[in-house]
């Protein structure tokens, strides 16, 4: 069932974007600079939609052993633990960090009483696929292993925004849904050859657009072409769905990526897994790091959400 909310604060989500569009025509874009080391620094340092990181004495920084070397780790432990989540990124598979949302993540852990545990993947051009799938597989695996004994409680989710909603339905994929309660998957990218919503959207930048996402998958898949990106373990569109747990799916309006979370929440429910649906009105993509009343409603439904997969 579709669901449309935020339709009472409209208004101010769309003055927002009108301001997003004209602060970010100002600006050249990803495939203008096609430097990604250059983009991280500035993004480090706030130049462009979304404020530099703020680091908080309460998170904690881990490594734990993978395919590939050790996977740094940033954990949030509230007083009071009745699970544990595990969080993944966005970025394009190109930008971010697992430290690039510390008051987002505290909050989240405090209001869901879960730990938090973000994963610091590694990131395209310089490892491109399968690198971060890998990463995220070794991160799940680890804490279906060790979460018990590391935060006395065995009750796992998974989520993330963006690439990290694309991350996240991977990881379940190829742990077969095994291991963990609920997904809170976010704006995510789920067909990398490019949905309607992707190709027809155009220059607009809102945060993405056609050519920004075009040369995100050129960065994550170099050297791929169409057929190849619907593989199931890049597009997870194009998996078996069927045995994942229930999921929780967030699109904004104002997204191109509007047709990856409404084909996918369908497909999810046709596999015969459980779904919620939010799509908000006017919203952009990465809309959660915006000051709008559409983010504080969303942030506190995400908490509520994850606080009732992991309830006794």
């Amino acid at each position: 069932m579709l669901i449309t909310t935020g339709a009472d604060v409209a208004e101010e989500t769309h003055a927002f974007n009108q301001t997003l569009a004209e602060t970010l025509a100002a600006l050249p874009a990803h495939y203008e600079v096609n430097d990604p080391v250059a983009s991280r620094a500035a993004r480090a340092r706030g130049e462009g939609p979304f404020p530099a990181p703020v680091l908080l004495d309460v998170g904690q920084e881990r490594a734990i052993p993978g395919r590939a070397g050790q996977i740094p780790l940033r954990v949030f432990v509230p007083p009071v633990v009745r699970g544990v989540h595990l969080h993944i990124h966005g970025g394009g598979w190109t930008f971010g960090s697992a430290s690039d949302q510390d008051a987002l993540l505290w909050r989240l852990a405090q209001a869901a009483e879960v730990a938090v545990v973000s994963v610091d993947y590694r990131l395209a051009p310089e490892h491109p696929y399968p690198a971060a799938p890998d990463d995220c597989e070794d991160a799940a695996r680890w804490l279906v292993a060790n979460a018990q004994n590391e935060f006395g409680a065995d009750r796992l989710t998974v989520g993330g925004e963006s690439a990290g909603a694309h991350l996240a339905a991977v990881t379940l994929l190829r742990l077969g849904g095994r291991g963990f309660r609920a997904a809170q998957l976010t704006f995510g990218a789920f067909d990398l050859s490019m949905t309607p919503s992707q190709r027809l959207w155009g220059e607009l930048n809102l945060a993405l657009s056609t050519p920004v996402m075009a040369w995100f998958y050129d960065q994550f898949l170099p050297g791929t072409g169409a057929e190849a990106r619907r593989a199931p373990d890049v597009s997870p569109l194009y998996a078996d769905l069927s045995g994942l747990p229930p999921a929780r799916f967030v699109v904004g309006t104002r997204d191109p990526l509007l047709d990856d979370t409404l084909f996918m929440e369908s497909r999810w429910r046709a596999a015969g897994n459980e779904t919620a649906l939010e799509v908000i009105a006017e919203a952009p993509h990465g809309f959660l790091s915006f000051p709008l009343t559409v983010a504080e409603r969303e942030l506190a439904a995400q908490a509520e959400y994850l606080a009732k997969a992991v309830a006794d």
